[in-house]
């Protein structure tokens, strides 16, 4: 499944992580469900999309905060170039997308 394949669908995917599901919420702006989809997956793959959307609520402390726990950088620029590039990661074989 593509990033642009994620967004489209009408609700998350059946099976997916709490990761994905995150990313999905996100997409369809519902930031609460996607931030207690994060929630559910500390200390894995969901501390990124964690990040993520501290990063677009404005809470930059807090969002430093899961970059550094997701390993990840600090995310900077356009939020939907990150959301893509979190997308291209969880959907990847190594995570069980396409």
């Amino acid at each position: 499944m593509s990033p642009n394949e994620l967004r489209e669908l009408p609700e998350p995917p059946a099976g997916s992580s709490k990761a994905v599901q995150a990313l999905w919420w996100a997409a369809n702006g519902d930031w609460e469900r996607a931030h207690a989809c994060a929630q559910e997956d500390e200390g894995g793959p969901a501390d990124w999309v964690h990040a993520y959307l501290h990063r677009v609520e404005g809470d930059l402390p807090n969002a430093r905060y899961w970059y550094a726990r997701a390993g990840k950088p600090e995310g900077a620029g356009d939020f939907g170039e990150e959301w893509e590039a979190i997308a291209r990661e969880l959907l990847g074989p190594q995570h069980g997308g396409a």
